[in-house]
């Protein structure tokens, strides 16, 4: 998937995945999944991914900062 947010291409094909991790099982309305990856110029970014019922009822990206990919690492 390819985003441009504030004229930055955030795309998860020419990016690293640093960790994906999964919430629910396969199929689950409120499920859903978030995968960190890191640009080729360090930038951080989530795609995310859920059910109609999840946080993330549509395939997207969001932007994230350095010490918050830390964090979410961490949790």
């Amino acid at each position: 998937m390819k985003k441009i947010i504030c004229k930055v291409e955030y795309d998860t094909e020419a990016s690293e995945l640093i960790r994906k991790k999964a919430f629910g099982e396969f199929g689950d309305p409120k499920g859903y999944e978030e995968s960190l990856y890191k640009t080729q110029d360090g930038k951080f970014f989530l795609y995310v991914n859920g059910g109609e019922e999840s946080p993330y009822k549509e395939e997207g990206i969001k932007r994230m900062a350095a010490a918050k990919a830390e964090e979410w690492l961490k949790a």
